[in-house]
């Protein structure tokens, strides 16, 4: 056995797990990563950059997401404004002291209202009560004739139809408004509590007003990326940034055809592995989460196996693979790490120190090896 140890000895160069050359900040550390993970095969397609976590790249990587230019939301913006008529709409139109010209005639196609199973089919099939905008935009009203309400506002077709009666009427006194709104609907889908259509009314439709009519967003729902399509172009919102921008979300009018969804947190993960407490896969909170928090939220390092002066967070930046890393034992470490804010799929992996390695490098070649070594020296009782 003890002619076997100094072999052992040179098996910790193969040890499990995954390793990074120490190199400078700008080198190459691919060759030496890809090599543990993949069995070499692949070693030179990934040529990732490892770059010491410092104060400089922690204030140097806030400035950078600061100056990310964000998404130019403002044809979303705007102050809401009078509903305007539209086809579909039905309108609720009476004519003071004149009730032949009311449209209560007009509850009932066909007459008398049966009972059971003809009366729920009378009420499905039946027309609205009121005056329906046609496909022109038109509606049709005794001695007016057709008017054109599309476009219109309630008090600019009250107007309008006022002056055309006028003609045959005395001063006539007309109530002019809208009965069932059915001309304009946003979907609403995602992680919200009642997913679906939501008509626009009277009440301007911002996308609060449209977030607070499906019952707000679920604790599993992110409201850093709420996706506005519209026109087949979709626009990026994050409600916390927007509010720490000072742009109130109220002010995002929402337009007929619009779909809104609340994607779930759970697209936007971080990844914790390696020699840590509970590796395991972090949602973000509302698009942010820090190297610190992550670490916290696994248990930390492990006190037994892990490396505190090995921390990496491994992030792809377009065809780049950069691999930060932050040294644990170091000064204000514990600061870096709080100030270095992760990115969605980023992968933190803690490595294991040179004796876990070699104990598991012996573990594996020769099973039982390093028991039987320990109680060949271990005197007996």
């Amino acid at each position: 056995m003890v002619a076997v140890m100094p072999w052992l000895a040179a098996c910790a160069s193969v040890a499990p797990g995954l390793h990074f050359n120490n190199a400078g900040s700008g080198t190459s550390a691919g060759s030496s990563a890809s090599a543990s993970a993949s069995g070499g095969a692949d070693a030179e397609a990934i040529n990732a950059v490892l770059k010491p976590i410092t104060p400089q790249l922690v204030k140097a990587e806030r400035e950078l997401r600061e100056k990310q230019v964000s998404q130019d939301i403002s044809k979303l913006l705007g102050r809401p404004g009078p509903y305007t008529i539209e086809t579909g709409d039905v309108l609720s139109i009476v004519v003071w002291d004149h009730p032949e010209l009311s449209n209560s005639a007009t509850v009932a196609a066909g007459g008398n209202v049966g009972t059971g199973a003809d009366a729920s089919t009378s009420a499905t099939t039946a027309p609205p009560a009121g005056f329906m905008v046609d496909h022109e935009g038109m509606v049709q009203f005794p001695f007016a004739g057709p008017l054109k309400v599309a476009g219109l506002t309630q008090d600019q077709a009250r107007n309008l139809l006022t002056s055309k009666l006028s003609k045959y009427l005395k001063q006539p006194k007309v109530t002019l408004r809208v009965q069932s709104f059915r001309s304009k609907r946003v979907y609403i889908d995602g992680e919200v509590k009642n997913p679906g259509l939501q008509a626009i009314n009277d009440i301007p439709m911002t996308l609060v007003e449209a977030i607070n009519r499906a019952g707000g967003v679920l604790p599993t729902g992110d409201q850093s990326q709420i996706i506005i399509n519209r026109n087949g172009t979709n626009y990026f919102i994050n409600l916390p940034q927007l509010v720490q921008r000072g742009i109130n979300p109220g002010s995002i009018m929402l337009a007929n055809g619009d779909v809104v969804r609340v994607r779930s947190r759970d697209e936007s993960k971080v990844f914790v592995s390696g020699e840590v407490v509970s590796p395991r896969a972090l949602p973000m909170h509302n698009g942010r989460l820090t190297l610190n928090e992550a670490l916290g939220e696994s248990g930390g390092v492990n006190p037994t196996s892990g490396d505190g002066s090995q921390i990496y967070v491994i992030r792809k930046n377009g065809t780049e693979q950069v691999v930060y890393q932050l040294d644990g034992r170091a000064p204000g470490a514990l600061a870096m790490a709080e100030g270095f804010e992760l990115s969605p799929k980023d992968v933190v992996y803690v490595a294991a120190t040179p004796l876990a390695n070699w104990h598991r490098a012996i573990s594996l070649i020769l099973p039982g090896a390093l028991s039987s070594a320990v109680g060949a020296v271990t005197p007996a009782r």
